[in-house]
């Protein structure tokens, strides 16, 4: 074999080495990394024991406003269905009215 051949073959045989070589390496950071844990883990705060009475308070006026504003709804819709109705009522005397003296001038 000449020194060009024998070069060669070598050359060839440190492709292949550097080729497993790659694929160790590679392999060796697939397993670390699938071994890792996840880098940012955030706790949730620990609950208080103890509820403040300014807490409170604030949830009894948020509740109140609530009812208050639940009863003026219902209040409003009351007064749009009377209104409605009386509305009703009265477009259908006045239709009645209108039948009747077309009926009684014929």
């Amino acid at each position: 074999m000449s020194d060009i051949e024998k070069a060669s073959a070598e050359a060839l045989e440190a492709a292949r080495q550097g080729e497993q070589f790659s694929m160790m390496l590679a392999a060796i950071a697939a397993m670390q990394q699938a071994q890792q844990q996840p880098a940012c883990q955030h706790q949730a705060p620990a609950p208080s024991s103890s509820a403040s009475p300014a807490k409170w308070a604030a949830v009894a006026v948020g509740g109140s406003a609530l009812a208050i504003s639940f009863a003026v709804s219902v209040v409003a819709v009351a007064i749009g269905a009377v209104s409605v109705t009386v509305c009703l009522l009265v477009l259908r005397s006045v239709w009645q009215d209108m039948q009747q003296q077309k009926e009684g001038g014929k």
